[in-house]
């Protein structure tokens, strides 16, 4: 379906140094006591999870989202709450403004 297209290498403009041959050289092994080996390093830490940890972070998503939630409902809650009392507030005093000025 859709291939990459792999890039050609390009050939040299110039004649390079000429390869250098390396002859296998014999190598002589002393007996010495054997270290242990080390651990293999990973470029980043494994993160393994098991059903417990996936239930918590399920559990813990479910609540932030909920208190959030809520957090949001009591501050537009508020806000009703607040534009009530300013409009009664404006009743009243144009209420009182009408009567004065009948008079």
């Amino acid at each position: 379906m859709l291939r990459p297209k792999l890039p050609t290498m390009p050939t040299p403009t110039r004649p390079g140094p000429p390869p250098v041959v390396v002859e296998p050289t014999a190598v002589e092994q002393h007996p010495t006591t054997a270290a242990p080996a080390p651990a293999p390093m990973h470029s980043r830490p494994v993160v393994q999870f098991t059903p417990g940890t996936a239930l918590a972070l399920v559990g813990g998503g479910t609540a932030v989202v909920l208190v959030v939630g809520a957090v949001l409902v009591s501050l537009l809650l508020a806000v009703a709450v607040t534009a009530a009392s300013v409009a009664v507030c404006a009743l009243v005093v144009r209420s009182l403004l009408v009567s004065q000025h009948r008079r």
